[in-house]
């Protein structure tokens, strides 16, 4: 027993020892903390950040990017803009003065600098002067509206593009290439009004040789002006046309003297610049103009490599409703075939159709080479550059990273509005909006007729245009418009009757023009109250053309039906083809079997022909209209 009790006890733990070990451990802490203590007194401080003296910086960079840069905190870079009136975050996006203020206010000296571009569709390297063979000049005829400039160039190519646009004013950018005594030339042609200035400076991007035409007997006006600019912008040599020489007023020393005074000054007053007298309507010149052209090209040395992928510029895109998106491509370097995987600003495709501009079709596309091109994914922007590829993986990849960071800089524009824009807009009253879709023929005209009307402001009005777009006016527009309550604009394309229907359903207004000052001119009579049309348009009716045919002494003939209101004979009447206007002219006849018919109503078939116009094809619409007078609301 005496055992087991001693044994017993022998297991029991003695208060003592217990105390000891509860000491021991407090020792163990204290030991640890002054060891930690000691540990953080020796950690050597943050050292402070030095200071930065000189910062270089791209378009949208942040309040947290720039704080990094100039080593400061984001709330320090936060509250030198609040207390300029800039309400930011730190993933705010800065324009060039908010990064000037923050700069500033630290004594940095900003340097704005563009980021080389992944993906770019420009040339990296230049090609092996070995592989470089000459090419045709590019040529870009520039100058004010009407002074001849289309003209001129139907005389060197023996056509009447002019006598086809509305109002014979140039809507869009043509490209034409011409041969001259076994010499290729390749000429754009940009429109000369003012609302197509940045057409007209994409022009002189892609352009070897300007030249301005300035009229004899009108002198350099405000788009001549522009168009020197535009030259001068883009380092280009210029070539003066003194054109209308044939007009008895005409004043060729005026012209020269104006010009000298904005820069250019005449060879034969000891300048450099080549100045030629010409009469587009007579052909007096012409020949001593594309003499002048090749001379100066030849002084240039211009040359290329075709034996590469082509590289080039958009200079003009649609979306055609029978083909898809169709592009106008000016081959700048290398050589497009056929079958080539393609990568256009942020659009993918596959060149499976290459035309001319007179539609023959081929297979390969050299340097200086203006193309119409069918197969890509999207209708693509005036201007986008392009380029081929080998392998049409790369070119997905390519075209997918490029549609990325397009959406990407959309989203990362700035919204950051200051308090000083915010009072102004109090003391305004509140600003009303008048949101717009815009429909046009081309991709261009859509962006000039946009350019055009956002320029447009009346006290306490402005313009919004929500969309903006190529194309004929579909039922996904009207519904855009039914619900963002927007003004339909259609720029050279007509709405069929269904869709036509739908607006009037759905009470959206469609404004159908043809002349770019006329939408301007009528948005702000409307933006200042004071819209009051003496005659406005009706449409009569509608037919669709099923049969051609073609008679002697009368021309074509087209077999139609009226689907929709009625025809009158006589009457005005609107070609439509794939819902963009082709022909505006009068009813020449309207018959019903062999006798002659006043009118045809809905449901009826009749023959009809048009006036001064036999191209007409099947499926084309037939649009019957007049103009009925608008009482003034006393």
């Amino acid at each position: 027993m005496a055992q087991n009790s001693r044994g017993s006890q022998s297991h029991r733990p003695s208060r003592g020892n217990n105390n000891r070990g509860r000491n021991n451990s407090r020792k163990r802490r204290n030991n640890a903390g002054s060891r930690n203590d000691q540990k953080t007194a020796q950690q050597p401080r943050k050292p402070a950040l030095p200071e930065v003296h000189a910062v270089t910086y791209s378009d949208g960079i942040t309040v947290g990017e720039l704080a990094k840069k100039i080593n400061k905190t984001a709330s320090d870079v936060i509250k030198v803009l609040f207390m300029e009136g800039k309400m930011v975050t730190i993933n705010s996006p800065l324009d060039d003065d908010m990064v000037d203020i923050v700069c500033l206010a630290y004594d940095i000296e900003p340097t704005k600098v563009q980021p080389r571009e992944e993906d770019s569709l420009e040339d990296e390297e230049p090609d092996d002067p070995s592989t470089l063979q000459p090419r045709p000049p590019i040529v870009t005829i520039m100058g004010h509206v009407d002074h001849g400039k289309t003209t001129l160039l139907d005389t060197i190519r023996s056509t009447k593009v002019a006598s086809g646009e509305a109002g014979g004013i140039t809507q869009a950018i043509g490209a034409y290439q011409v041969a001259v005594n076994g010499h290729k030339i390749t000429f754009l042609d940009t429109p000369g009004h003012e609302a197509f200035t940045a057409m007209r400076a994409r022009g002189a991007k892609v352009t070897d040789i300007a030249v301005i035409v300035v009229a004899a007997d009108d002198g350099v006006m405000p788009q001549t002006e522009e168009a020197i600019d535009h030259a001068k912008a883009a380092n280009v040599p210029i070539i003066v046309a003194v054109n209308k020489m044939d007009k008895p007023e005409a004043n060729p020393d005026r012209v020269m003297s104006e010009m000298a005074d904005h820069g250019v000054m005449p060879e034969e007053w000891g300048g450099d610049t080549i100045f030629v007298r010409t009469s587009a309507k007579k052909g007096t010149g012409i020949n001593d103009l594309l003499e002048t052209i090749l001379t100066v090209a030849d002084v240039q040395e211009l040359k290329a490599n075709p034996n590469r992928l082509a590289q080039g510029t958009v200079i003009e895109a649609k979306l055609d409703k029978g083909r898809g998106p169709v592009a106008t491509l000016l081959v700048q370097n290398g050589t497009l075939h056929y079958g080539d995987p393609v990568v256009v600003g942020s659009c993918l495709g596959k060149v499976r159709r290459m035309t001319e501009e007179d539609g023959h079709e081929l297979k390969k596309a050299g340097p200086s080479s203006p193309v119409e091109v069918i197969g890509l994914n999207d209708v693509p922007e005036a201007g986008d550059m392009f380029r081929a590829y080998e392998d049409e993986k790369e070119a997905r990849a390519v075209a997918d990273r490029r549609k990325r960071r397009k959406i990407e800089q959309a989203r990362r524009k700035t919204s950051a509005m200051s308090l000083e824009d915010l009072s102004k807009e109090i003391e305004a009253g509140e600003i009303k909006e008048v949101p717009v879709i815009i429909k046009a023929d081309v991709q261009g005209s859509a962006e000039a007729v946009k350019s055009a009307l956002e320029k447009l402001y009346v006290k306490g009005v402005k313009i919004n245009v929500i969309h903006s777009t190529a194309g004929a006016i579909s039922e996904s527009d009207i519904m855009l418009a039914d619900a963002s309550k927007a003004m339909i604009i259609g720029f050279n394309v007509r709405p069929d009757a269904n869709i036509r229907k739908k607006a009037e359903e759905a009470g959206v207004e469609i404004r159908l023009h043809n002349i770019i000052y006329k939408v301007t001119e009528e948005m702000e009579n409307a933006m200042k109250g004071m819209l009051e049309p003496v005659y406005t348009e009706v449409i009569l009716g509608q037919a669709e053309i099923r049969q051609i045919y073609k008679i002697s002494k009368v021309g074509t003939v087209g077999g139609c039906m009226v689907t929709d209101g009625k025809l009158v004979s006589h009457c005005k009447v609107r070609l439509i083809r794939e819902g963009i206007v082709v022909y505006d002219g009068v009813l020449g006849s309207l018959k019903r079997f062999k006798d002659d018919a006043r009118e045809v109503l809905s449901g009826f078939e009749c023959g009809i022909t048009i006036e001064n116009y036999n191209d007409l094809k099947v499926g084309d619409i037939v649009e019957a209209y007049g103009e009925q007078e608008v009482k003034e609301e006393s």
